[in-house]
């Protein structure tokens, strides 16, 4: 049961929309029906809602107190870490990224969206900003949907004083590299799908992921219209991308996304093997509290963890662009480690029937308009 978090939640929403004024307010409420609801990015451009940057400090602290409800004390630290990195991204860029604002690279730049009412029956709020995008969706008191819950760091890993790094997201590279050395040839080739790896995850910002659903292209994952110089920029961009890795129309079509995963069964891999799957998986699991976790964990668990499949693109060596995917019928995990040099992760979470609380939102419209 998720009720406590549910209610934990519109909670910090009360405090958040009753610490604002009016116009801040205006931009942070939008009807449950609204189309913005399922509009996400991860990208570095305006997400919709009530930027940060627009609040007061205290208020800025309510809204990290909504994004806390949804996040373990790892997941909320991970997600703090990556919103401090467009610090360290921007002094990389020399300071020089603008996005036609002040600053191009913003801590700050992160918004909240409320949508309909906490204390009716069904609503919906998403925190996101560059790297981060958390879309919790919740019906009858209950926490509905927690995905697509997308984590990416930019850089991967930056150097720290001493002998370590700072890498957010180093168990999601390392354990899924560690399980894909630790196959026999026959194994790998069932895993490694391709040796060149894709130039982003597959299903970017898609709102639902379908049968043979096509992966947006970059600019689709940024947020248009464009003018016509900056539409040719990221076309540019994609096409050198594209070619440095060697990725082509060829590769992308046998990556298409089908109720029938390409990879290695889980249930074809050894005893600890299979442990180190569950270990990969605890990492994304995991940046959930320990309600919510319970509820993603029933997913890939019994029968759902035995049709997992794990797929694998580009080489196994550290430092070279690499992706990965785990699929059943339910749950889709992908991560994808290509751009600056393979120093840039995205990884996201999707429930592939219940994303923004598909399945418990269509059946309460549908009781909603029986009602009426």
């Amino acid at each position: 049961m998720t009720n406590t978090i549910a209610t934990e939640m519109a909670a910090a929403a009360h405090a958040l929309i009753d610490g604002l004024d009016d116009g801040q307010r205006t931009k942070l409420q939008f009807d449950l029906g609204d189309s913005e609801r399922e509009t996400w990015f991860y990208t570095p451009v305006d997400h919709g809602g009530l930027p940060l940057l627009e609040m007061s400090v205290r208020q800025q602290q309510l809204a990290h107190r909504l994004l806390a409800c949804a996040l373990s004390e790892a997941g909320y630290n991970t997600a703090s870490v990556i919103m401090g990195l467009e610090n360290v991204l921007d002094r990389r860029e020399q300071w020089r990224v603008s996005f036609d604002r002040e600053r191009g690279r913003d801590p700050l730049q992160y918004f909240v969206s409320i949508f309909g009412d906490p204390d009716g029956d069904a609503w919906a709020w998403q925190f996101g900003g560059h790297h981060v995008s958390i879309n919790v969706s919740l019906v009858g008191g209950e926490v509905a949907s927690v995905s697509p819950l997308f984590l990416g760091a930019n850089p991967a890993s930056a150097p720290l004083l001493g002998p370590h790094s700072l890498r957010p997201l180093e168990g999601a590279e390392d354990l899924a590299r560690s399980l894909v050395v630790s196959l026999d040839d026959q194994q790998q080739g069932d895993a490694i799908v391709s040796t060149i790896a894709p130039p982003d995850i597959l299903s970017g910002n898609l709102a639902r992921v379908s049968d043979g659903a096509q992966s947006p292209t970059l600019a689709q994952t940024m947020r248009g219209p464009y003018n016509d110089a900056m539409q040719a920029f990221l076309d540019e961009f994609q096409t050198r991308l594209e070619a440095q890795l060697g990725w082509n129309a060829s590769l992308q079509e046998s990556m298409v996304f089908s109720p029938s995963p390409v990879g290695l069964r889980a249930a074809n891999l050894t005893a600890s093997q299979q442990d180190g799957l569950k270990a990969l998986l605890n990492v994304y699991v995991e940046r959930l509290p320990d309600q919510l976790a319970e509820q993603q964990q029933s997913l890939v668990s019994g029968v759902g963890f035995s049709s997992l499949h794990l797929a694998w693109a580009g080489p196994t060596e550290v430092g070279a662009p690499h992706y990965y995917r785990l699929q059943n019928e339910r749950v889709l995990i992908e991560y994808d480690n290509v751009q600056n040099d393979a120093n840039h992760v995205h990884t996201v979470w999707r429930d592939l029937h219940n994303d923004f609380g598909g399945d418990a939102l269509a059946a309460h419209y549908l009781r909603d308009h029986d009602h009426q």
